[in-house]
């Protein structure tokens, strides 16, 4: 049997820390992560709980947006569903097109059982440099279920400097 006063009790390591080897070890392991591709690699064994939430970056509201050539005029179409005309700004200043837009939402229900309170935000800005040839004044923009339709008029010059080249074998 063994001698009890050869026994020494155990310590917490350098500056008290409980669990001593573990911790280093597991600390070099977040290290070796970190420099490799970010916390993305060890959420799953992440200690806090707050760490598993979304970045800032995710949850940034940006629509779906596209932007069409036509004979007489460019077209720039954005999806904002759930956003109403007043939450939508358009502008243009500097040459720059802008659209802007905030959706909110709030939802709230109770009940005997529970009271639940929601609340989302998120807001955008999309900047477009107007192409060269686009007549500036007759910009329009309507909206229509959820989609955000700007019309960016060609100038007569514009839509005249169009030329067909015809293609000939050699």
């Amino acid at each position: 049997m063994a001698d009890i006063s050869t026994k020494l009790p155990a310590k917490g390591g350098p500056a008290g820390l409980s669990g001593y080897p573990f911790n280093t070890l597991r600390r070099e392991i977040d290290r070796f992560f970190d420099d490799f591709g970010g916390r993305g690699w060890r959420l799953p064994f992440d200690w806090s709980l707050f760490s598993q939430l979304p970045a800032a970056e995710s949850l940034v509201y940006t629509p779906a947006i596209d932007v069409a050539e036509k004979k007489d005029a460019f077209e720039i179409t954005a999806e904002v569903p759930g956003m109403e005309e007043k939450d939508i700004e358009v502008k243009l200043a500097n040459g720059c097109l802008s659209i802007r837009g905030e959706k909110k939402s709030d939802r709230e229900e109770k009940s005997a059982n529970y009271y639940l309170s929601e609340r989302n935000y998120g807001s955008f800005n999309r900047y477009f440099p107007l192409p060269n040839g686009v007549d500036a004044e007759k910009i329009s923009a309507s909206f229509k279920n959820g989609i955000l339709t700007v019309t960016l008029p060609k100038t007569v010059e514009a839509q005249e400097t169009e030329k067909k080249i015809p293609i000939t074998g050699k």
